[in-house]
């Protein structure tokens, strides 16, 4: 019986273990119908697969839209040579990538006196009737050592989609401070044209795309964010209006002086420059934000030139802690420099004066300085609190033409007394000048006896543009425009920004034959 009973009690173990399963299983099997059922499970929503097609769509739709207004810039020069030196840009990531594309060496196996160079950008189309953005080393041949630089010797803009008809283009104006510049061509009928955002909105991580002409190569599209907001590249006087937007969308050359646009289809930058070691896309691109191409825009369609203030000081950038707790403060700009017989020196300020606020606006930087100043109007006053020998004092200051003062410094700079060099061609009539000397100024004044000292002499000339066309030569003295006198660059950028197209122009010329002047009128009506 012993031995019977030891058989039952494991059998009965088993099916008391089967039972408890059973009953386990019921109760989970319930457990888990009841989650199903659960409350917040009809506010849950399935996650949706990503749709690359949404996104692409987006890209067409903009592509579409704005490719008929970005043209293909092509621009013709013949480089004289005269020698080579030494020229490596290896040493630094920001590469002009506008230097490429030469038909011919620079040993000049054309004949041994230069060479034609052929170069490629972009530009968009903002305004129907033809007029273009685009950069204003796009346009230019670059500069020497002492930075100046000419005009190149033709401009032929294709649209897009048609790569059989040229425009031949004129430069409206230039400025070389944000490297940006105005071309027009007269294409006979309405043009699409672009938009311009704000670029203040932008942030960090918005989608971008940029349109152009990589390598020739028209039309061409690509993607990218931004990556980074308000970035100085080249630093000191040069970078003081520069501030790049930078994206990682594909540039290369051929893409300068093309549009970078948000997905509103705006346009929020121009494409200027890349860094890059290799000479092509290496990630990182940046463009001139729209906020300061409108600027620039709008004062050289109107006046062919962008009048910027300044008072005639130097200073650093930044200055340092150690530098202005030796003054005796926190914050401000310490004055390097007076300039003599500028505003500032007339106003009383002085070599060592940290200025700390302008208008009431606390400066902690030179951009801030520099930005306040330059877009204040020439001629009127700003209030200046500065630190003086750790008292506080104020100055109301006059504020002057930028270009009037740089030019008047950079003349004192050079031993020889030779001003720099114009530009070749600005404004609606697509020739430079800069005021008489004194001494130039008497001799024409007593040879052709007039009342009072008159003229600004011609430096440079666009070629092929409206002056050079009317006849008007280098080394000319344009007396009077529309029968108004001019006795100063001033004077003559005020008249020629009143000119329009299609109307007439007279200039009266003070011509020198052998050691003696001749008068002429040259006239035409303005395309």
């Amino acid at each position: 019986m012993s031995s019977r009973g030891g058989r039952v009690l494991p059998a009965l173990v088993i099916a008391v273990t089967l039972g408890i399963g059973i009953m386990i299983g019921t109760v989970v099997s319930h457990g888990v119908r009841a989650a199903k059922g659960f409350s917040m499970a009809a506010e849950a929503k399935p996650l949706p697969a990503p749709s690359p097609i949404e996104l692409s769509n987006s890209f067409s739709q903009i592509a579409d839209r704005l490719q008929d207004a970005v043209v293909n810039v092509n621009t013709e020069s013949t480089i004289r040579v005269t020698h080579r030196g030494p020229h490596s840009q290896e040493d630094t990531p920001f590469d002009d990538f506008f230097d490429q594309f030469f038909h011919g060496g620079p040993d000049g196996q054309f004949g041994g006196e230069g060479f034609r160079q052929q170069s490629l950008g972009s530009g968009i189309i903002l305004d129907k009737n033809g007029f273009i953005l685009t950069n204003n080393h796009v346009i230019t041949q670059g500069g020497d050592e002492r930075g100046d630089s000419k005009l190149v010797d033709r401009i032929t803009v294709y649209l897009h989609g048609d790569d059989t008809t040229k425009y031949k283009a004129r430069v409206v104006g230039a400025d070389k401070w944000t490297d940006l510049a105005v071309i027009k061509i007269d294409a006979e009928k309405p043009l699409h044209y672009a938009e311009l955002g704000d670029s203040d909105s932008m942030r960090v991580g918005d989608w971008v795309l940029a349109i152009g002409s990589p390598f020739g190569q028209e039309g061409t599209v690509t993607a990218g964010i931004i990556s980074a907001k308000g970035r100085d590249i080249e630093g000191g006087t040069e970078g003081e209006f520069k501030r790049f937007i930078q994206t990682d969308a594909a540039i290369n050359p051929g893409n300068s002086g093309g549009p970078l646009v948000n997905m509103g289809a705006q346009v929020i930058g121009i494409n200027t420059a890349i860094a890059t070691r290799r000479g092509g896309y290496d990630g990182v691109g940046f463009a001139i934000p729209s906020n300061t191409a409108r600027k620039v825009y709008n004062a050289l369609v109107t006046s062919g030139t962008v009048r910027r203030g300044a008072i005639g000081v130097r200073f650093t950038a930044q200055s340092t802690p150690a530098l202005l707790r030796s003054f005796g403060t926190d914050h401000g700009i310490v004055i390097d420099t007076v300039q003599p017989d500028s505003p500032a020196s007339k106003a009383g300020l002085k070599v060592g004066d940290v200025i700390q606020s302008v208008n009431g606006q606390p400066v902690h930087s030179g951009d801030e300085l520099v930005g306040i100043v330059s877009e204040t109007d020439v001629g009127k006053k700003i209030h200046v609190e500065y630190l003086r020998d750790g008292k506080n004092a104020t100055a109301d200051v006059e504020v002057a033409d930028r270009n009037q003062i740089l030019g008047d410094t950079e003349g004192q700079k050079d031993p020889e007394g030779h001003a720099e060099a114009e530009p070749e061609g600005g404004g609606v009539l697509g020739l430079s000048v800069k005021n008489l000397t004194p001494d130039q100024a008497q001799e024409v004044a007593t040879q052709l006896h007039l009342e009072a000292k008159q003229g600004v002499l011609v430096t440079n000339m666009q070629v092929s543009g409206f002056a050079e066309d009317l006849g008007v030569e280098r080394g000319d003295v344009i007396l009077s425009v529309n029968r108004h006198p001019v006795d100063s660059v001033e004077e003559f950028n005020k008249l020629q920004g009143q000119i329009k197209s299609g109307s007439d122009v007279v200039l009266l010329i003070a011509r020198r034959d052998g050691r003696s002047f001749s008068t002429l009128f040259l006239a035409d009506r303005l395309p």
